[in-house]
């Protein structure tokens, strides 16, 4: 099989690379790596490749900056893209912030405006896909993830799966408070992507959502993204959310956290990656790949430690001593893949036939959540195998969250209209009925705002 990777040179690449050849399962005979940036691809693409070669499979891995090769017959495609880098991330969020709204790459004007400047260019990566690769599923990844599935669900004619590692890394966290494996854990989710809640826990059997929201207040204890939450409040709501409705629940919290920080989570990824870039080369050219792998395994692992922290604690993140790495020496043996790498496979897994399953996925509701339409995209389980994705019956959402749901929903039909169409008032409108946003008046001037300051990204809105 062949995967292309669009976004190749991406800071996370590298891990998902080494784990994939470094493991057990043969999954792929040919990694394709696309990258634009030349930098990305000296550095982060040439990391793959000899990473691949010092595991004992040379050439597995290609980087190149010609789209049309790095597509041409893949069996799937991941999309992990950002449209205008991380300076483009932080302008999203200065500008909300600016007038004392939440300032989020994926939620809110932040979202809004990435979603807008990144929806015609998939857009575009799926004509060549349709026409180079024919058959191909298009794993998506790239962020806000849910709209963008939509949009290629909408708008193209490729076959899409949304992915997010939100749902199992919460899953994984419960798992851990209660001491539990995870494989002995059966849970039930629903919402949106980014806009989910943990609706139901059952370990051998018992179920203890109830227990859960009893005793929430050591939950929170025990974990950063569980403490984001009021206990009273999630106990009236009645299920657990994920970590991204902290800036639907708390906005002011957060507001007054990064405002206090004097910085963004924006800014903070962008001297991560920064440092990254820069210590990978300067390591090819003093070392070999081993040295490579060892500094991109610290900084990574820092990044990785520092999640949330700021928006949730305040706390920018710095280098902290003795922070673990992404997976010790290149050559030691790699159990799994992690993160949205490791959902992504998983999906891949089952459609290929190689290990049916259930996935939390971001894919067409039909009539698993019954107050959305049917050609809505949901983030849901959904039982993946050869014949394809299935969302799986759902016991539903508490009333208070179904509403967010269909606020949000709303807002997302309207978005994935206006970038299709490129109508920029209907930009305006969809922007304002999101919750995160105070009317149309804030709407248009954010939307102005973001058309200034993104120039020829956001160009195609009239």
């Amino acid at each position: 099989m062949k995967l292309a990777v669009l976004g190749g040179g991406g800071v996370r690449i590298p891990a998902f690379v080494r784990a994939v050849v470094g493991g057990t399962a043969q999954r792929f005979d040919q990694i394709a790596l696309f990258e634009p940036d030349p930098t990305r691809r000296t550095s982060i693409g040439r990391l793959c490749v000899e990473i691949a070669a010092a595991l004992g499979a040379p050439g597995g891995v290609t980087v190149s900056g010609d789209v049309e090769e790095a597509m041409t017959g893949a069996d799937y495609v991941f999309s992990a893209i950002r449209v205008g880098g991380d300076d483009a991330r932080i302008v999203d969020e200065r500008v909300a912030l600016k007038r004392g709204l939440v300032g989020q790459e994926t939620t809110g004007p932040g979202g809004c405006a990435m979603a807008l400047r990144t929806i015609p260019v998939v857009l575009a990566y799926c004509e060549v896909i349709s026409r180079l690769a024919p058959r191909a599923v298009l794993v998506n990844f790239t962020n806000p993830a849910g709209i963008i599935t939509q949009a290629i669900t909408t708008a193209s004619r490729v076959r899409v799966v949304g992915v997010c590692d939100t749902p199992s890394g919460t899953i994984s966290r419960l798992s851990d408070f209660l001491e539990v494996e995870p494989a002995h854990v059966a849970c039930s989710y629903a919402g949106l992507n980014h806009l989910g809640w943990i609706t139901s826990v059952v370990v051998e059997g018992e179920e203890r959502i109830s227990s859960l929201l009893e005793h929430y207040d050591e939950l929170a204890a025990f974990s950063h993204r569980f403490a984001a939450f009021d206990p009273s409040l999630v106990r009236r709501v009645g299920c657990i959310p994920t970590e991204y409705l902290y800036y639907f629940y708390d906005p002011a919290a957060y507001i007054a956290r990064v405002g206090s920080a004097g910085t963004t989570r924006g800014e903070d990824v962008r001297g991560f990656n920064e440092r990254l870039v820069k210590e990978v080369m300067r390591a090819f050219d003093v070392g070999d790949v081993h040295d490579a792998w060892r500094v991109y395994s610290a900084v990574l692992g820092r990044r990785r430690a520092s999640y949330m922290r700021l928006d949730v604690e305040g706390t920018p993140a710095a280098p902290v001593a003795g922070t673990p790495g992404v997976g010790g020496e290149l050559s030691d043996v790699v159990g799994s893949v992690g993160g949205y790498e490791g959902v992504a496979l998983q999906v891949i897994d089952g459609l290929s036939g190689a290990a049916a399953g259930r996935v939390v996925v971001n894919t067409v509701n039909g009539g698993t959540l019954g107050f959305l339409d049917p050609e809505d995209v949901v983030e849901v389980p959904a039982a993946i195998d050869p014949r394809g994705v299935a969302p799986l019956a759902n016991p539903g959402l508490a009333r208070s969250a179904r509403a967010l749901v269909m606020q949000v929903k709303e807002y997302e039909r309207a978005l994935v209209q206006a970038a299709v169409t490129g109508e920029a008032d209907l930009a305006a409108v969809a922007l304002s009925l999101h919750p995160l946003v105070p009317g149309l008046s804030a709407a248009r001037d954010l939307l102005r705002t973001y058309q200034e300051l993104h120039g020829p990204m956001l160009d195609y809105l009239k």
